[in-house]
């Protein structure tokens, strides 16, 4: 088992990839650096090999399908993820790494968004996106991650292997970020460096249908990491929709002893109706979530049984 692993997501990155090898190495020298190229045309996988890195293939495109294999087939005792656009800093990865390795993180989050993403960054939509992604996640889970989306950050081996990695594209971030949340995962926030792509270099993150998919795949993520509160917020909605289309039914019959509007006060019974579903909805489907927390501590548990078997081979 590496003692650190170091794996950067590569497609059509041959202009920077050697530059973020080469910074890492001198930042983490006793790493293993692994690239996996995923379907790039520019030559990406041999100026990987050429700085000195293990390449290795994953033909699905996607960053989510990408890091699947990566976690899937390297065994380490703390893994760095980090994008090969050159983007961010290795300044921190010493940092970074020993709190994961000392036991204090599952997940060391590298903050783009308080040091100099602001600046440095020259699309106002993804400044506007991160913001509003990153207040969206800590209001709906009560955390206080500083950069939800940021691709660089460290993990332990217990959440590498215990995470039930879903999606297929960039929104894979917010999904580790909400999945650490969620199974009570030790998290830190540390600053680090960013810088805007080379010239010649171009993003692969489309800012609004990517944007699309990260909202979407929080309202996904959101029904199934809190169920009861997701549906109590629908239910509460509904119930008041259907109390305020109900008051003039109700003002009108106390006033003249006749209902005129049956269509509204049969819509406001359906509307009634449904909230009480999604009410109770929300119940079972949060007692179903407290079983599989449960599921999940033991599964947590083969976790470590095996890190304790692969440390000591």
């Amino acid at each position: 088992m590496n003692k650190i692993a170091i794996l950067i997501p590569c497609f059509n990155e041959a202009l920077s990839v050697g530059k973020v090898i080469s910074d890492w190495k001198h930042e983490l020298p006793e790493a293993e650096i692994y690239v996996y190229d995923n379907n790039s045309t520019d030559g990406t996988a041999q100026a990987a090999r050429d700085a000195g890195a293990l390449v290795r293939n994953e033909y699905r495109q996607g960053k989510g399908n990408v890091i699947r294999s990566m976690f899937s087939d390297i065994d380490a005792e703390c893994y760095i993820m980090v994008d090969g656009d050159d983007t961010y800093s290795a300044a921190h990865g010493r940092e970074m790494s020993e709190l994961v390795l000392s036991g204090m993180a599952d997940m060391v989050i590298g903050d783009r968004l308080s040091s100099t993403y602001f600046h440095e960054n020259k699309r106002p939509f993804h400044n506007a996106g991160n913001s509003a992604v990153r207040a969206l996640i800590n209001l709906i889970f009560g955390s206080n991650v500083r950069d939800v989306m940021t691709g660089c950050r460290a993990m332990s081996y217990r959440f590498v292997k215990s995470f039930p990695l879903v999606s297929q594209g960039f929104e894979i971030e917010t999904e580790m970020t909400i999945h650490a949340i969620d199974k009570n995962m030790l998290l830190k926030n540390q600053v680090i460096g960013y810088s805007d792509r080379h010239d010649g270099s171009s993003s692969k993150l489309n800012t609004f249908s990517d944007g699309l998919k990260v909202i979407r795949t929080i309202l996904h993520l959101f029904c199934d990491y809190r169920p009861m509160l997701f549906f109590s917020v629908i239910s509460a909605f509904l119930a008041l929709l259907s109390a305020l289309f109900f008051l003039p039914v109700m003002n009108e019959y106390l006033a003249t002893g006749l209902v005129m509007r049956f269509p509204t006060l049969i819509v406001c019974g359906f509307g009634a109706v449904a909230a009480m579903i999604s009410f109770f909805s929300g119940v079972i489907l949060q007692t179903i979530k407290n079983n599989e927390r449960r599921d999940f501590e033991f599964r947590l548990k083969e976790v470590n049984e095996w890190h304790k078997h692969g440390s000591s081979q």
